[in-house]
């Protein structure tokens, strides 16, 4: 979606009074990873300020000094924050992450947003020995950034993305402490490794320097359970003791949406592939998510979207951010 049409549905949500009054919360641009899938910064910033955000997540579309420039100018004429996502130092060259870091702190972002591994522990890993040699690449890459980020004086945040445990994540905030290394705290995506949702926000909250805000719903299938972000209010997750839980851990981090708009992922957890790289998980974890989903499956199916035109997809994915911010306002403090 280029900058004139987001910026035509950001006038079109306006004029059918979906944006309220301004929200606490901002969104990350994944709440767009669907579907819109925005590529311009600056056209973004405007689409949530339309939107009513507070804020928003998101990569700088060039690392062009002046550009950056011009998103701090724009957010802070908006009064709105800004947060960048990056990718960590590659093994033989930190030049490109430096360069992220350095064009970030020129548009004056809270920090930067980085994951450790590329997409979900148990589908790109089949064994252990795999999962250790990554997790072994991830410490050397965070070894590299965090001097960067300390040169630039900007915080670093890893999220949680389906990759580590929580004790697993809170274990590598200690081994590699510093006072600019925290988490991007999802709230959601743990549940695909089995841990409790709430003791996940529990035990990272302590470290969270930005969030990644969601909703679940859950439902049983054959091999496990599939597993969907879902509009604030409308999952299974206690929101409001979320919140407030981060809240009083860390009174300064923003609480940015993530809600993405998709069909349910599949979590095959009974399958003895899934289990390849979990070395240190008893049947504990497995009994206590399987009841979990027992007890809070969603009444109905959970949402699918891949069969809708492409214009009701478009639709939904800006209907499900909407809800979210108002849900935030009315119901949240947000």
């Amino acid at each position: 979606m280029n900058r004139r049409t987001f910026l035509i549905a950001a006038a079109a949500s306006t004029v059918r009074g979906r944006a309220a009054a301004k929200s606490r919360m901002g969104i990350a641009v994944t709440c767009y990873m669907s579907f819109a899938r925005p590529k311009n910064t600056l056209a973004f910033l405007e689409h949530a300020n339309e939107l009513g955000a507070a804020g928003i997540q998101m990569p700088l579309s060039t690392k062009d000094e002046a550009y950056a420039r011009r998103v701090r100018e724009r957010a802070a004429q908006l009064g709105m924050y800004f947060e960048a996502i990056g990718s960590l130092p590659a093994a033989d060259d930190a030049g490109a992450f430096e360069r992220s870091v350095a064009a970030a702190k020129e548009a004056d972002a809270l920090c930067i947003r980085v994951n450790c591994l590329p997409g979900r522990r148990y589908e790109n890993f089949t064994s252990l020995a795999e999962w250790r040699e990554a997790v072994s690449r991830a410490h050397a890459a965070i070894d590299k950034a965090v001097p960067i980020v300390e040169k630039h004086e900007l915080p670093l945040a890893i999220e949680n993305h389906k990759d580590f445990t929580a004790d697993e994540m809170a274990a590598l905030m200690r081994e590699k402490r510093h006072a600019l290394l925290g988490v991007c705290l999802d709230t959601g995506n743990n549940i695909s490794l089995l841990d409790d949702p709430m003791a996940v926000v529990e035990t990272l909250a302590p470290y969270a320097i930005t969030t990644h805000v969601k909703d679940m719903g859950v439902q049983p299938y054959a091999d496990g359970f599939l597993l969907s972000e879902m509009p604030l209010g409308q999952g299974m997750l206690d929101m409001r003791r979320i919140v407030e839980t981060i809240h009083a851990a860390r009174p300064q981090a923003r609480l940015t949406l993530e809600m993405i708009t998709r069909d349910p992922l599949k979590v095959p957890c009974l399958t003895d592939g899934y289990w390849a790289t979990f070395p240190e998980r008893s049947g504990r974890y497995l009994a206590q998510t399987l009841r979990l989903v027992r007890q809070s499956a969603a009444a109905q199916p959970l949402p699918v979207v891949s069969g809708l035109p492409h214009e009701s997809q478009l639709r939904v994915e800006e209907d499900n951010v909407t809800a979210c911010l108002a849900y935030g306002r009315e119901h949240l403090g947000l």
